[in-house]
């Protein structure tokens, strides 16, 4: 039997724009920037030294041992960060590189991404929908002299071209990691705009 891989490959090839690539947080780990994990861990240990403790080798262990319960990313984040604007700003040292990463090309675009720009500058894939609030794809896009259409909320939609245009769009479910917009926690994420909800019928429809 062929492999699921080739057969995907076959069929890419024969059928250029009409497939659209869902991106998760994998995609930008080994750049740097971390998973929801990640950022719960640091949040903790931040409280633990700001508490002058040492979490240790375990932070979560700490945590639940001081309050109880296991660390619970949204929670975490509202107290700490109690508005959007504070959440943002927060949020924003995990995207984006300081002047001793970009140095060392930490947070910068991987190997994925730029096979991915590099499927879109050949037109096999020209969609792309993302959970992830970084911006490497659109890096990587830019790279290959893709200017992309990126749709992070409900408004960008106006005035955007048509998918079936042969321009590149990136989706941006959840928002950009610049705008305070973003949805992080079980209730923001419960619903979305429902000009959001027509572009993603339309997306797997198409």
């Amino acid at each position: 039997m062929i492999e699921p891989t080739v057969s995907l490959s076959l069929t890419l090839e024969s059928n250029p724009g009409t497939y659209a690539c869902l991106l998760g947080s994998g995609v930008s780990a080994t750049s740097g920037i971390p998973t929801g994990w990640g950022i719960i861990v640091d949040l903790v240990t931040r409280v633990a030294r700001s508490l002058e403790d040492d979490p240790g080798d375990d932070p979560a262990a700490w945590y639940r041992a001081r309050y109880g319960e296991d660390p619970d990313y949204s929670k975490l984040l509202d107290q700490v960060a109690r508005t959007p604007t504070e959440r943002a700003r927060l949020l924003r040292s995990y995207f984006q590189p300081s002047e001793e990463e970009r140095s060392r090309c930490v947070k910068a675009p991987t190997p994925a991404h730029r096979a991915l720009a590099s499927l879109a500058k050949r037109g096999f894939v020209l969609v792309f929908v993302t959970t992830n609030f970084d911006r490497l794809l659109e890096q990587a896009l830019e790279d290959e002299n893709i200017v992309p259409t990126v749709i992070t909320n409900a408004s960008d939609i106006e005035g955007a071209a048509p998918l079936s245009a042969g321009d590149v769009t990136v989706i941006k479910l959840n928002g950009d990691y610049l705008d305070t917009r973003i949805k992080n926690t079980p209730e923001e994420l419960a619903r979305y705009e429902p000009a959001i909800d027509a572009l993603l019928d339309r997306v797997l429809d198409e």
